[in-house]
């Protein structure tokens, strides 16, 4: 939206503190490209992080008048015009839906704008929100041939949509530093500081559009210092006049600025004798929310062809409640662009009113041609051959060397680290698969994924191209599966699924999102990832952009609340198991089957169990202590493979073959039930493999990988030497070693008095309590036991601190493992701590506070 300078509104703005409009501009770029690192980390921009970002941009705090928060405001605008820039083609290549939720997605990462300035208010500075700019970017349906005009530029949140999609940019805007701003975020683009309310007066004839996106002010005009109903007509009849015939034209505008509001429908009608207006739609102020306003707006499209009759308007569309309502209406109501004969491109720059405008004119260089892009996917060729085993007898060793046994893959490269698998494993081969995969080839040619990682999206594919035998019945709770003949109704068949077993440092995370991008550029564009923890989420991310790939694709479940739909397009839903275990409540349904709504019964995409052992004994089992419930973590794991016999099935568990009941959720494996294996029930293979003990899974993982439903890898560690690095106690640490020690022997020698002053033990009657007895003891215990801990740990550290310091003087790197930090204990006591103390904090989370 353009920010309009009113006399009283410059007369109340205080006086910059920079040197000049330019300098403040300068400033505000440098902080939105701080920004911009916040935005890609999918993080909130918080009024901490801002307020850093400002105050070093600008040299000074928001305190000492150096900025205000509506400048912040501006430069969290900037940081999405940047990563728009950055991202935005690889983001408009999908669906218009999906693409909007991206950009909502990044929108609410900016931070509400709960201050304004004085000269804020008064010039009316509400900017387009990413979502709104967007929708009109689709409702104007600009082509790179277009020419294109903002006059109310403010700063750039239509432009930059113009931009991605090849057009010509012509930008307006009066305000100095937004100006500026401008200048500095689109160099090549001719720029002026003209009042829009008379841009066709004003601008050269060599700026001809034939698109127009347009904000303008709702009541603000230049120089005149009380509200005009009719800026906005004013601002839009100029810049339609300056529109090429049968262009168009895209309004952003209050939401009473409409043709069926008796007031305005005279104008409209005059308007209608140069243009036509094709549609217009109210939305509801909550789509301005972000920008501290919550009033109604409108979007009106404008065909520059004169109407048949200039009194008949086209009916409102109604209001819209979020943006893709108004999305869903744009795609359906608003007709094609009509054919235009576009003027040549401007090759001059606009001369600017501002002085500072023209001190700085520049010459325009002719925006150049994005490179073709490259091929978004190749079949993986590969060759299969036949192994055999060595020659000489495989050593004593546990692990041996890993090497591809059963494929060929030409230009792949060897992972970064080598790679070992057990004995008992290297002993035989996985089949020959058939299954070529689709990826970018750069993720093999620059050995973006290794060849064993690649090999594993080969055999996780060749798994998923078949089914288990028989089948099946489910019922509607999707609890119990039963056996059903081939031609029973509603019988169905489950598709194979594939295991990862490897170790750390394998990349688990990559080779699962290879598996996923390769059913993603095969048209599968919904996939579920479900891991431990939330805090993985980054971890999914990392490993999905590592592949080229947008991480904003990756969306928690979290963002959508039980019981409502998961509005996604496409994407990766992201999910912890304590999340899957939510039970329907309320007649809020499951999140089991708010995924299975989303998905859909007939889902053929990608399934990931990461840390699949959590959901270990998923059926139950026995313990020392008799039976054992099954886990609702397992118990919602297998609902959703009961659910979906179609989905592509990936386990991930560096433990998963450790112990049988690590395998019993693993039911598209074939494990029992099938031909593969002799177990008809899962209960007859759990006691199988129980009473076989460690061989018999050894013999099963084999088995596993000689079908090719299993691999598990793991960093090899030849050449790894230890040291142990021994710390000499001085005389001052054995003194207060000593000293402790005999602390904790008087509370040792007094524990049984404190029990029985506290009620738990009696002399003449014993043990009153012997749950409050043990949990005493075992309260001491581990107290003096993390007492030590923590105090041997801090004596040791100068012999630490010393060594590291010998090995970067070596030139060597030194990694740091810091566990027991004590942040639980010390959140605690800050939370103690009175406010009116927070400038004199005074803590003790030392080993003496146990005591």
């Amino acid at each position: 939206m353009t920010h309009i300078q009113s006399d009283a509104a410059l007369r109340a703005a205080p006086a910059p503190v920079a040197s000049s409009f330019a300098d403040r501009a300068g400033a505000l770029l440098a902080a939105a490209t701080r920004l911009v690192p916040t935005l890609e980390a999918g993080r909130r921009i918080d009024a901490h992080e801002l307020r850093a970002a400002m105050s070093q941009a600008f040299e000074g705090s928001d305190a000492e008048g150096a900025w205000d928060w509506k400048t912040g405001y501006d430069a969290c605008e900037a940081a999405v015009i940047l990563f728009l820039r950055k991202y935005g083609r690889t983001i408009l290549a999908r669906s218009p839906a999906s693409s909007l939720a991206l950009i909502e997605r990044i929108a609410a990462l900016l931070p509400t704008h709960t201050r304004r300035s004085e000269a804020g208010q008064a010039l009316q500075q509400f900017s387009t929100p990413p979502g709104l700019a967007f929708v009109s970017s689709i409702a104007a349906a600009i082509r790179p041939a277009d020419h294109v005009l903002e006059p109310s530029a403010g700063t750039g949140m239509l432009a930059i949509h113009a931009e991605l999609i090849g057009a010509d940019l012509a930008l307006n805007e009066l305000a100095e530093v937004r100006a500026e701003l401008l200048g500095h975020l689109f160099p090549a683009v001719p720029l002026s500081c003209h009042d829009a309310a008379s841009i066709d007066d004003r601008l050269p004839q060599t700026i001809r559009p034939t698109v127009v996106l347009i904000n303008p002010p709702f009541s603000a005009v230049a120089h005149v210092d009380h509200a005009m109903k009719d800026a906005a007509l004013r601002h839009i009849a100029s810049a339609l006049a300056r529109l090429e015939s049968r262009g168009r034209l895209v309004a952003i505008t209050g939401s009473n600025c409409a043709p069926s509001a008796p007031e305005w429908r005279g104008a409209f009608t005059r308007l209608q004798e140069q243009g036509r207006i094709l549609f217009t739609a109210a939305i509801d102020g909550s789509v301005y929310a972000k920008h501290g306003t919550t009033i109604a707006t409108r979007l009106t499209v404008i065909d520059k062809i004169p109407a048949d009759d200039p009194g008949q308007f086209p009916l409102s569309a109604g209001k819209a409640p979020d943006t893709s309502t108004l999305l869903e209406w744009v795609l359906s109501q608003v007709p094609p662009r009509c054919p235009t004969t576009p003027a040549p491109a401007a090759v001059l720059p606009v001369t600017a009113s501002a002085s500072a405008m023209r001190a700085n004119a520049r010459t325009i260089a002719p925006a150049p041609t994005p490179p073709a892009p490259e091929p978004e996917a190749v079949e993986l060729a590969y060759e299969t051959m036949d192994w055999t085993p060595p020659a000489e007898r495989l050593g004593d060793s546990i692990y041996e060397p890993y090497a591809l046994q059963s494929i060929v893959l030409a230009g792949a490269n060897p992972h970064p680290t080598p790679l070992v698998q057990s004995a008992a494993m290297a002993s035989v081969a996985s089949p020959k698969p058939s299954y070529r995969p689709h990826l970018p080839p750069q993720l093999i040619t620059l050995g973006i994924l290794s060849d064993a990682q690649i090999e594993s999206v080969i055999y996780a594919g060749e798994a998923h191209s078949g089914h288990l035998s028989g089948a099946w019945k489910v019922d509607p709770t999707w609890e119990i599966v039963s056996a059903a003949a081939e031609d029973a109704e509603d019988a169905i068949r489950f598709r194979r699924g594939w295991f990862l077993g490897d170790g750390t440092g394998a990349g688990k995370g990559r080779q699962v999102a290879g598996i996923m991008l390769d059913n993603w550029l095969k048209g599968r564009r919904r996939a579920v990832w479900i891991s431990k923890s939330d805090k993985l989420l980054e971890d999914a991310q990392r490993d999905w952009s590592a592949l080229g790939q947008e991480r904003l694709l990756v969306t928690p479940l979290s963002r959508f609340r039980q019981g409502t739909d998961i509005r996604l397009d496409e994407g990766v839903l992201f999910t912890t198991y304590a999340t899957l275990r939510s039970q329907e409540r309320g007649g809020k349904k499951s999140r089991v089957e708010q995924i299975v709504d989303w998905l859909g019964r007939d889902f053929d995409g990608v399934i990931v169990f990461d840390e699949a052992h959590a959901m270990a004994n998923a059926a139950g089992g026995k313990s020392e202590r008799g039976d054992v419930a099954p886990s609702q973590q397992g118990r919602a794991g297998l609902r959703l493979q009961h659910a979906l016999p179609d989905a592509r099935i990936v386990y991930v568990s560096a433990t998963g073959a450790t112990t049988v009941q690590n395998l019993a959720y693993a039911q598209r494996l074939g494990l029992w039930g099938g031909e593969d294996f002799p177990f008809e029930t899962r209960a007859a293979f759990v006691t199988a493999i129980e009473n076989g003990g460690v061989a018999a899974m050894e013999v099963l993982a084999r088995d596993l990988k000689a079908l090719g439903l299993y691999a598990a890898r793991s960093l090899s560690f030849d050449g790894v030497e230890y040291e142990v690095l021994e710390h000499a106690l001085t005389p001052e640490q054995v003194r207060i070693y000593d000293s402790y020690a005999g602390a904790f022997q008087v509370i040792h020698n007094n524990l049984d008095a404190a029990m029985a002053a506290a009620g738990i033990t009696s002399a003449s009657h014993g043990t009153l309590n012997r749950q409050a007895k043990a949990a005493a003891r075992s309260a001491f215990e581990q107290a003096k036991q993390r007492f030590f801990n923590h105090l041997i740990t801090a004596m040791q550290t100068p012999s630490v601190i010393a060594s590291i310091g010998q090995d970067l003087a070596a030139g060597d790197a030194a990694v740091i493992q810091i566990v027991s930090t004590g942040e639980a204990l010390q959140a605690r006591r800050l939370a103690d701590i009175p406010t009116d103390e927070w400038d004199d904090v005074s803590v003790d989370i030392t080993p003496p506070e146990f005591l």
